[in-house]
């Protein structure tokens, strides 16, 4: 369940929801996306994890990647942080958008049975860390498919 402060902008092809996150004072809007591609479909836990790692980068090199794994209501949940310049890659990219400075992205893969759910929350690195515990909210929500 989504925080309430957070906008609805609807659903897109393979996008379950995205959801606007209103700016943190002195910073921009971030935005969180939940994406799901059908069972056996998104890549595994590591291909996304690695994929991610990808497009972050701090002075030149890798970003550091903080990777955390638990279980929550029984659904196995992948998190992976990360903060740095970030260059959009695939559908992410917009037109004449170039690398962007001072992001931090937090993404999760939740298994299931079914499919493999991506929640990616990301945004400028303040608007993101303002809004950790709500995305960490949204992560508890998470329930098995029965």
């Amino acid at each position: 369940m989504a925080p309430a402060e957070w906008a609805s902008e609807g659903s897109a092809p393979f996008r379950v929801v995205t959801y606007s996150v209103p700016a943190a004072p002195g910073s921009e809007k971030a935005e969180c996306i939940v994406y799901f591609f059908g069972p056996g479909q998104g890549g595994s836990v590591e291909a996304n994890l690695d994929r991610w790692k990808g497009q972050f980068s701090q002075n030149g090199k890798p970003a550091e990647a903080k990777v955390m794994r638990r279980v929550v209501h029984g659904v196995k949940i992948t998190t992976i942080d990360l903060t740095g310049t970030y260059t959009a890659t695939g559908g992410q990219v917009k037109e004449g958008q170039g690398p962007l400075t001072g992001y931090r992205m937090v993404a999760s893969v939740a298994e299931g049975a079914g499919g493999n759910i991506f929640i990616r929350f990301i945004g400028p690195e303040r608007t993101v860390t303002a809004g950790l515990a709500k995305y960490e909210h949204l992560l508890s929500s998470l329930q098995p498919q029965q």
